[in-house]
């Protein structure tokens, strides 16, 4: 360990801030990379969003999304042990008659699913601290799946809004088999206004 620190104060600081830099954009290129590869190789499921509180205004240049897939009845999670907040689920999905997937079922692993079924994996934000040791699900579960915010050009997002909250915004994701999620494509009276590059 000394030997390091000894090395490195021999260094040139130029050196130091290079190594610094080409670190930063290594996990940034990482980061790109892997929602990059969720795009392209993801499944599409069609989510309907639901109107949002009005008190919670465009934050900067995204806006906040909510689903009809965010709050879901435990079924038979309720009363089982929970990690508490931050546990991961999975849920599972089908599409409806509209073209929309909605919620089938909510489990603590991943189970299996067949066409045009899909699993999504989530985190719970709210539900799972119930029972006389706060270790148990709740009767409902609420539900983050990393795809509530949608960043968009500034000065856009007021019109978004407007059409969230009257239930006229959809979202397309894609979702990998391990359960991970990304939008790929934002509606709005199910026509595109916005696709996201790959890159």
């Amino acid at each position: 360990m000394m030997r390091l620190a000894e090395i490195a104060g021999r260094l040139p600081h130029w050196v130091l801030f290079a190594a610094a830099a080409l670190v930063q954009v290594a996990l940034i290129a990482l980061m790109v990379g892997d929602r990059a590869g969720i795009l392209r190789e993801g499944t599409e499921v069609t989510l309907q969003t639901s109107p949002v509180d009005p008190r919670d205004f465009l934050r900067g240049d995204y806006v906040a999304l909510n689903y009809a897939i965010s709050s879901l009845p435990a079924g038979a999670l309720k009363n089982q042990p929970s990690s508490g907040s931050g546990t991961q689920v999975f849920v599972k999905l089908a599409p409806n008659a509209e073209g929309f997937h909605e919620a089938v079922s909510v489990h603590a692993e991943p189970v299996a699913v067949t066409p045009p079924e899909r699993l999504i994996r989530g985190s719970i934000v709210g539900g799972a601290t119930c029972g006389s040791t706060h270790r148990a699900f709740c009767e409902r579960l609420n539900i983050k799946y990393g795809i509530e915010r949608y960043f968009v050009p500034q000065g856009e997002g007021l019109e978004i809004e407007r059409a969230r909250n009257q239930s006229k915004v959809s979202i397309v994701a894609a979702v990998t088999p391990a359960g991970r999620a990304a939008i790929k494509r934002l509606l709005i009276d199910g026509k595109p206004v916005y696709d996201e590059p790959l890159f």
